[in-house]
Formats: C-alpha cells, structure tokens, sequence
C-alpha cells in the first residue's frame, strides 16, 4: 500500500524532509520502515502520535492501512 507521511516539528527535523511515500500495510509496519529508512526518527517516532486520514491512534495504536493513506506523523509540541 502506497501511503504518503507527513512529517512534522522533530519528526521533520530528523528526517531532514516533509513528507515520504511509504510501502506499509499497517501503522506499526509503517514506524519500523520509518526508523529504519531515516535512523534519526529512532528517538521520536517512539513519542509520535499518527493520524491517518485525520483520525489519531496515539503513541502506540494500530490500523491496516489503505492504498493512498495519509499519514501525520504528529511528536509532541507546545504552544505558549
């Protein structure tokens, strides 16, 4: 399944890009071949809750994903 990740604030910053295109059917799938493509994420994926096609499965929740998913890869932030 090809889904697209957007990547944001720290997650941005250790892979030195905004968005991927990934080939993963489920959202843990998805954070192994993450760290694994962009070893700086070791540290924040961990953190990261993911929202696919806007819905939030936290820190550790899984889905299956579809063909064309978007996926915000969404570590922790902030505001003052």
């Amino acid at each position: 399944m090809n889904v697209t990740v957007n990547l944001f604030a720290a997650a941005r910053h250790a892979a030195q890009r905004d968005s991927v295109t990934m080939d993963a059917t489920t959202l843990n799938e998805l954070r192994l071949l993450l760290v694994k493509q962009f070893p700086a994420l070791v540290r924040v994926i961990p953190q990261c809750s993911m929202l696919v096609d806007g819905l939030s499965f936290g820190i550790d929740g899984d889905i299956e994903l579809v063909d064309g998913a978007r996926v915000d890869v969404m570590p922790p932030f902030s505001g003052g």
